[in-house]
């Protein structure tokens, strides 16, 4: 049976999930193809904790992290509210198709409910269709204000 938990970080059986799970994420072609530095597996537990609108749900099978989400709070100046930006979705290869994103999805939303959030937001590249038709599936749409204007893009600019 598949079990959703939020992470508590300072847990070390969370922690190394965690940090494992986002390491395969990230060796993924989808994540980039490249394991985590030693500096990030190594510091990154603790700059979530240090960081109190950040939070994280994993999915274990029996005692086994098959599954996270990190999301991260932001703001909406236009509502005025909270929202929830979920920033890396993970699901291991050998539980894919099982329905444990959808899981993980609902705590998400649960959290964000807690924490009065008008909206939660994601980012997904264009070629991992099986992502885009799940967000599709849970509700999430391209973010756009008017139509003549277009969709909105997600954009990026390295500082080191």
């Amino acid at each position: 049976m598949i079990k959703g938990v939020r992470v508590r970080y300072d847990n070390p059986a969370h922690a190394a999930a965690l940090v494992d799970l986002l390491d395969a994420y990230a060796r993924d072609p989808a994540g980039g193809g490249e394991p985590l530095s030693d500096f990030a597996r190594g510091n990154l537990v603790a700059s979530l904790a240090a960081r109190p609108f950040i939070f994280s749900v994993l999915a274990f099978d029996g005692i086994t992290p098959v599954g996270l989400i990190n999301a991260i709070e932001g703001f909406s100046t236009f509502a005025c509210k909270p929202l929830v930006n979920v920033h890396d979705v993970v699901v291991a290869v050998s539980h894919r198709g099982r329905g444990i994103a959808t899981q993980l999805f609902a705590e998400v939303e649960t959290i964000a409910r807690e924490r009065d959030a008008c909206k939660l937001t994601l980012e997904v590249l264009a070629g991992n269709a099986s992502a885009r038709a799940l967000y599709q599936r849970l509700g999430f749409a391209a973010y756009r204000l008017d139509p003549a204007m277009g969709h909105a893009q997600f954009m990026q600019k390295w500082l080191a």
